[in-house]
């Protein structure tokens, strides 16, 4: 069998089962050549329709064996990898924190955030920083600055400390357990947020998949803005003048539309579409909060 032919066998296996992905991939085809690569120690951005030699039967076994197990434990498959890539990063994933894939990170990449930016930016806040990709991907896009990594999990912190150390970057990025803004030190000239967002219903219909992830990290209460709530009534004393925050609300957009009504954000395009990604500036946060 070649390694075309194994993709396609497995990529089978995981429509019949019904797995469900966004984890990294979002079709069965990439999952299965993840998983696949992964275990035969190959590079994730291989060619497969270049290699033609035949697979031997202990690779096969042990690349099945993979997929089998992506079935009938239905993790996320960098769960079992033990690792994630988000924009071309690679980072160290594990049941303590949820998978990496904040839309954040392409705003990062492509620039979209820096006209809200000043030549002073300086510190950088990554709110619920999760397994510390987004204060990393910070690091990377802006030399200059210094960013605090908060985060109430203890566990997820750990996550963090490992991809802080992968990629060098502890003298800039301080990491510390905080719930919500308690324990930030401000002021900051950019807060980052990928907060708990899922409402109460859709926590309840979350496939397996999404269940294997801390429900601490995911779970924003009955409409999805209890953390939400907390955090923009406190923002405005931890932002600096020039302040700027960048919110994840995923698809809550019309819990957040009614739960702050006429506070003026900006919407920023992602691949996901204009209505995931927020931005909000300190002056109109406190026009919002005295209006």
């Amino acid at each position: 069998m070649k390694l075309q032919e194994l993709i396609l066998e497995a990529q089978e296996r995981l429509i019949q089962a019904g797995v469900c992905f966004g984890h990294g991939t979002n079709n069965a085809h990439d999952e299965a050549s993840w998983l696949i690569l992964w275990s035969l120690g190959l590079e994730l951005d291989t060619d497969t329709t270049t290699l033609n030699s035949d697979l031997n039967p202990g690779q096969i076994e042990r690349a099945l064996n993979l997929i089998d197990e992506r079935i009938n434990k239905r993790l996320p498959s960098a769960y079992l990898t033990g690792e994630a890539w988000l924009q071309g990063i690679p980072f160290f994933v594990d049941e303590r924190s949820i998978v990496p894939r904040s839309l954040i990170a392409e705003c990062l990449v492509n620039a979209s955030i820096d006209p809200w930016l000043d030549i002073h930016t300086s510190r950088v806040l990554d709110l619920c920083t999760g397994n510390g990709s987004l204060a990393v991907i910070s690091a990377m896009v802006y030399p200059d600055i210094q960013i605090d990594a908060l985060d109430i999990s203890l566990q997820a912190l750990e996550i963090a400390r490992i991809n802080v150390d992968r990629h060098m970057l502890g003298e800039r990025i301080k990491i510390q357990i905080s719930d919500g803004l308690d324990h930030a030190s401000g002021p900051y000239d950019l807060i980052l947020c990928n907060p708990p967002y899922v409402n109460a219903q859709s926590m309840k219909e979350l496939p397996p998949e999404y269940r294997a992830e801390p429900a601490l990290s995911l779970d924003g209460g009955v409409d999805g803005m209890d953390f939400i709530r907390k955090f923009l009534n406190d923002a405005p004393s931890y932002l600096s003048d020039i302040g700027v925050i960048v919110l994840e609300i995923g698809h809550e957009r019309e819990y957040f539309d009614k739960a702050f009504p006429s506070l003026e954000g900006v919407w920023l395009e992602t691949s996901m579409g204009e209505d995931q990604i927020v931005l909000i500036t300190k002056n109109a946060l406190v026009a919002y909060q005295h209006s």
